[in-house]
């Protein structure tokens, strides 16, 4: 084992993000509403080297399983981002993010005049238009954009 893999140290059991992209990690885990307030350990690595990416995150969460609605959410920031669930030291599950259909209350129309951003008590609704590339579309005002627009 070289010292590259000894960067992070293995965990017992939560979940891992892998092959995000170099610099997203942070994002990822706004996007994921994960502060550390909950308790459990999150180890962050940046700029770790990557055979596959050159450099990549990875983020570690113990104790925490985190299921696909919840990952899938950062695959407009992280799309070539593994999915690895840990129990006992082991790998158990393996998947990649997908885009998903819909994203609720995860990310904000980038229209300032938009229903959905004044102080009316609803939901955030975006809607995944095309996948490839990702073109979303505000479920309320209609607005068609990028993902660069809301990350």
């Amino acid at each position: 084992m070289s010292k590259e893999q000894l960067v992070v140290r293995k965990i017992k059991d939560g979940t891992v993000l892998d092959h995000v992209e170099q610099g997203k990690a942070l994002k990822v885990l706004e996007i994921l509403n994960i502060d550390g307030k909950d308790g459990n350990v999150v180890t962050v690595a940046m700029n770790v080297s990557s055979e596959k990416l050159g450099k990549k995150d990875i983020i570690k969460i113990e104790n925490r399983f985190l299921k696909p609605e919840e990952t899938n959410r950062i695959a407009l920031i992280a799309p070539r981002a593994t999915v690895n669930i840990i129990r006992n030291y082991q790998v158990v599950e393996k998947r990649k993010v997908e885009i998903p259909d819909t994203f609720v209350n995860v990310l904000k129309c980038p229209n300032p005049t938009c229903i959905s951003n004044s102080n009316e008590p609803i939901a955030h609704i975006i809607d995944t238009v095309r996948k490839n590339p990702p073109l979303l579309k505000c479920r309320y005002c209609c607005r068609l954009f990028l993902p660069n627009e809301l990350i």
